[in-house]
């Protein structure tokens, strides 16, 4: 029997499809890992492949992982004796295995692979159809053509792969810490009832997902990192009883905090309470982070409890076009004349599509990037002097969007002065891609394992019947008396933003637990709704978050839709945070006395009253 190990080096060399492959290289070569995992997969991904596979059934799968990592590097992964796992599989795990075998039998290289089979559902489109599988939020039911439909799998199937001696593991879709947690499981007989460890893995795996996210990329406090030429990807230094230590390799950029681990912890999380994957339902509310050295960070105190009984499943699907369109303006009153513009381009374009017999456009869109867009300002009251003019419509068919794109141009000799820059020609139609969101038995979805051309089945346990419902009440601390001081909300917190489909989340966390009052006080739902009025659409709701000292807000229908069917030029809330960051509190003079970092910003704005 195979002795425990004390701990586990899992690195993460790839947070997206079309990451830098350096982060592979570094890793393989100065990271000392036991495992590598490479996640290149989002929703958005899913329907690409799904078209690519469509027009090549040896497509589907992401070809970087072949291409760029695994085939240059074959000699010395089989060297180093590091085992990897990715979900690169995509919607063809068969091609990508395949593709590998090419390319290490071309280097000379023999390993063992393993792959995940199960979570792709299209062959059972029409029968989840028929059963009356609903949408998650809207209740809408499963559209007529999809693009793709797959179930989030968990890690137990990665593990039993590991156990069955795989080298490497490809997958398809599951969640993105599962790639983590699976050899986690693998390497510490962790069991399925050890619910407490399995959020911890869950945790790790979620921390390393998004690559150099963890190690100072897009950090509030950006000028504190150094290094963004060559940064350093993340390794999780796992122990047995769930705790890890997140670093980097020596020499490359980047800075490993406790400020940007808490942040990444924050990223594309719900309810902090109740965060809810295949394997287990975390609870993050209690989790320390801790500095323990120089590009050194401690993580501990997930918790864990019982999975649901069913597998979220997305689906990805065509709903028409979409084509965008930007340039500048220069020169004074830029957003007023930008704005005017935009505004009498799309009024020509309608009335021309309508002239030609067409539907009206479903939705178009200005923009006028530079003058704070991204806050809700009207462009006309701005006094910037140069901006980008971005216009976006949307139609059920293409030709009216030819129109769109054919119009763009003639504003150069009939419009605003100033106007120049346009860029990348006349904007072509692309497709819309939505998403669908449901929930599916386990038992439903039949999991396999092939492993060498030997194929055999995996089960996986159920679980409670529905996920848990966490929503305490929102308290306010009363106002302090005595006299208060006017600060931007950066000034108290830093925060990181995400989204999962049309949902958008900001992570909000005091710099000192001292100031928690005020952010409690001052930073409510009501107010965060109220600061994103111009996209907010839907409720939104303040999750307390004491272990990271702070608290995750939630925002309902506020990316328009989301992905590539938004418009808009965030579609996904990147720059979220940072709007709220700019939000004014009241702060008392007391606590600002107390703390130089705050008297610094207030000696900025205004003396105290």
């Amino acid at each position: 029997m195979t002795a425990m190990p004390d701990t586990v080096r899992i690195g993460c060399g790839a947070g997206f499809w079309g990451d830098t492959p350096e982060g592979p290289k570094q890793l393989i070569r100065r990271g000392a890992l036991d495992y590598l995992i490479l996640d290149y997969l989002a929703e958005i991904t899913m329907s690409i492949l799904a078209r690519m596979k469509a027009k090549d059934p040896a497509a589907g799968y992401a070809t970087d992982f072949v291409t760029h990592v695994a085939g240059p590097l074959a000699g010395e992964i089989a060297s180093s004796g590091v085992k990897i796992v990715t979900n690169a599989g995509g919607l063809n795990p068969a091609a990508c295995r395949d593709a590998l075998e090419a390319a290490f039998g071309a280097a000379g290289v023999n390993m063992k692979i393993a792959l995940v089979h199960g979570d792709d559902l299209s062959d059972m489109a029409d029968s989840l159809r028929e059963a009356g599988l609903r949408e998650m939020a809207s209740g809408a039911p499963l559209p007529d053509r999809l693009s793709s439909i797959n179930a989030y799998l968990g890690a137990l199937p990665i593990a039993e792969a590991l156990a069955d001696g795989a080298d490497i593991v490809i997958t398809g879709r599951v969640t993105d810490s599962a790639l983590a947690l699976g050899p986690l499981i693998h390497e510490f007989g962790w069991r399925a009832e050890d619910h407490d460890l399995l959020a911890a893995g869950s945790l790790a795996g979620h921390v390393l997902e998004c690559g150099t996210q963890a190690t100072g990329g897009i950090v509030t406090d950006w000028r504190e990192v150094d290094g963004w030429d060559d940064m350093g990807f993340p390794i999780a230094i796992c122990s047995g009883d769930g705790s890890f230590e997140l670093t980097k390799p020596d020499g490359t950029g980047g800075r490993v905090t406790r400020q940007g681990v808490a942040e990444q912890i924050t990223y594309e999380v719900g309810d902090p309470a109740a965060y809810v994957l295949p394997d287990v339902i975390c609870d993050f509310t209690q989790v320390k982070v801790e500095q323990a050295g120089p590009d050194r960070v401690r993580v501990s105190g997930a918790r864990g409890r019982a999975p649901t009984g069913s597998y979220k499943v997305c689906a990805t699907y065509a709903d028409g076009y979409r084509a965008t369109a930007t340039m500048t303006v220069s020169g004074f009153q830029a957003g007023a004349r930008a704005q005017a513009t935009g505004e009498a381009i799309l009024s020509r374009v309608s009335r021309l599509a309508a002239e030609a017999g067409f539907a009206p456009f479903g939705e178009t869109l200005v923009e006028v990037l530079g003058t704070g867009a991204a806050f809700g300002i009207d462009p006309r009251d701005s006094d910037a002097t140069e901006v980008v003019l971005r216009l976006s419509a949307r139609h059920a068919e293409k030709a009216p969007l030819g129109l769109f794109g054919r119009e763009i141009y003639p504003a150069a000799t009939a419009m605003a002065q100033g106007l120049t820059g346009f860029a990348g020609g006349r904007p072509a139609p692309q497709p819309v891609i939505r998403l669908f969101s449901a929930l599916l038995d386990k038992g439903a979805v039949d999991i396999e394992i092939d492993c060498d051309g030997t194929r055999r089945p995996v089960i996986v346990p159920g679980g409670d019947a529905a996920p848990p419902v966490s929503r305490a009440p929102e308290r306010a601390d009363a106002a302090p008396a005595g006299p208060a001081v006017t600060l931007p909300l950066v000034a108290l917190a830093y925060g990181r933003s995400g989204d999962k489909g049309d949902i958008a989340n900001i992570g909000l966390l005091a710099r000192d637990p001292a100031f928690l009052p005020v952010l409690r006080r001052e930073v409510t739902a009501d107010r965060v709704k109220a600061q994103f009025a111009h996209v907010a659409r839907g409720p939104v709701t303040r999750h307390d978050w004491p272990g990271l000292h702070g608290f995750n807000f939630v925002m309902e229908r506020a990316l328009g839709g989301g992905g590539i069917a938004s418009l808009r030029n965030d579609p996904q809330g990147k720059g979220y945070a940072q709007a709220l960051l700019m939000m004014p509190v009241s702060v008392p003079v007391d606590l600002v006395r107390a703390h130089p970092t705050l008297a610094a910003h207030a000696a900025k704005t205004e003396e105290p009253a």
